[in-house]
């Protein structure tokens, strides 16, 4: 669980670019470091993060996903991290020239529900995302007397996040 006064931190892995970084071009050493760095920014000394991400099927890639289930491990038992993870759905789309399949990995109802659900646990709420659709959720947690703040890029934050959130 959260600890009382502590932070509730979300981070999205895009599983369409198949990366592992963020969108200044940082990877796991950032992973690494941010307990620390949220930490000192919020003058908290109890922090939880958790790490959402939807992982291709087996037999859809022409390479191992072992060092992706390496990856959780090593978020979970080396970073003490909460990692959410599901496989991606893969949907059929028709199209003139043939079938497609599309994946996708949305993960924004797992991240609601937690943050909804520990709600009396932490007393700051940080999203890495720029998405719009999580501005109810902004809106519901600070109704309820919480900080939120938005982590994004410039160019990726919606105008809804931007000025919903507390910075």
């Amino acid at each position: 669980a959260l600890a009382s006064r502590g932070i509730a931190f979300h981070f999205n892995f895009d599983p369409v670019t198949q990366t592992w970084k963020d969108d200044k071009g940082k990877g796991v050493e950032l992973l690494s470091y941010l307990k620390d760095f949220l930490k000192t920014k919020f003058g908290v000394s109890k922090i939880e993060i958790y790490y959402y991400t939807a992982y291709p099927a087996d037999g859809t890639r022409d390479y191992s996903l072992d060092k992706k289930h390496k990856f959780f491990t090593y978020l979970k038992k080396a970073l003490g991290y909460k990692v959410r993870k599901k496989e991606l759905k893969r949907i059929v789309v028709h199209k003139e020239k043939g079938d497609l399949i599309e994946e996708k990995g949305n993960m924004d109802v797992e991240m609601t529900i937690d943050a909804v659900h520990n709600i009396e646990e932490y007393s700051i709420a940080v999203f890495f995302s720029g998405d719009s659709d999580f501005m109810p959720l902004v809106t519901y947690i600070r109704n309820r007397g919480k900080k939120v703040y938005i982590f994004s890029s410039k160019n990726n934050i919606s105008s809804e996040l931007r000025t919903g959130a507390d910075k």
